[in-house]
């Protein structure tokens, strides 16, 4: 069963298994499994996801450790979101520059959003930090004030630095 977070930036729902964090989502999901995080090691991945998501959103945490759980998704689709964990804190990336990251050519960046608008972790896998060429801010799961807000703090923070 999915779990709703309250947050700075509406509710996120939360849900995971044993091996890690398997949706940080801003509507909740059409289809729960039900099960919901039975096991200790669900229920502690959530714990952990809550406490730094918090932390994220308060400016005091760059980096997550929660454990991503992505095994459901094609190998493609898990390809590109690994793309994303060399774009750190305050960076931006294109995406055509992700598309060439991972070993696509930069006519696939169509192929990149495509994973960025099915992110089952957004926040902690950050598609909110893929940029279109020109810099501007494109689709975004929590809409683009959300992404705007995700970026304006991790900018604002960047500068006190």
């Amino acid at each position: 069963m999915t779990v709703v977070h309250e947050t700075g930036i509406g509710p996120l729902y939360l849900d995971a298994s044993d091996d890690g964090l398997t949706l940080v989502g801003f509507t909740e999901p059409a289809v729960s499994s039900g099960a919901g995080p039975s096991g200790a090691g669900s229920r502690a991945v959530l714990d952990l996801a809550r406490r730094e998501i918090d932390a994220y959103l308060a400016g005091t945490l760059r980096a997550f450790t929660v454990p991503v759980d992505l095994t459901g998704l094609p190998a493609a689709h898990r390809r590109v979101l690994h793309g994303l964990d060399d774009v750190g804190w305050g960076a931006t990336i294109t995406y055509g520059d992700l598309a060439r990251r991972v070993g696509l050519p930069v006519t696939d960046s169509r192929r990149v959003g495509g994973a960025m608008a099915r992110n089952p972790v957004a926040v902690v896998v950050p598609c909110h930090r893929v940029v279109g060429a020109d810099g501007s801010l494109t689709g975004y799961a929590g809409g683009l004030a959300v992404k705007r807000t995700l970026l304006d703090l991790e900018a604002a923070d960047a500068m006190l630095f």
